[in-house]
């Protein structure tokens, strides 16, 4: 079962197939929450996922504000990585899709 949290974009777990789905669901919700706490609303983070897809496809601007959305995801995102694992143990394989809605 595929479970995804929607807003302005979407957090679906992959790679973990022997998670139950009620485990999916609370690692993906925990996985937002971290975003959003680190980089504000659903739509703040859309913008800053939309900036960092240009720049990983070669369409925008490497310019300092670019790169500094591009630092903030990283950041963002692995702490949102740890804290959507905590507890679930080992997920070596497993990773978080965040896509625009």
């Amino acid at each position: 079962m595929d479970t995804t949290i929607e807003s302005t974009y979407t957090v679906a777990l992959r790679d973990y197939p022997e998670l139950p789905p009620k485990e999916r669901a609370l690692a993906e919700v925990r996985y937002c929450k971290v975003l959003e706490k680190r980089l504000g609303a659903p739509d703040d983070v859309a913008h800053v996922l939309k900036a960092v897809r240009r720049l990983s496809d070669g369409d925008g601007d490497a310019d300092e504000e670019s790169q500094k959305l591009m630092r903030l995801w990283r950041v963002a995102t692995d702490a949102a990585r740890q804290a959507a694992f905590q507890g679930l143990g080992d997920a070596n394989e497993a990773w978080f899709d965040v896509q625009l809605s």
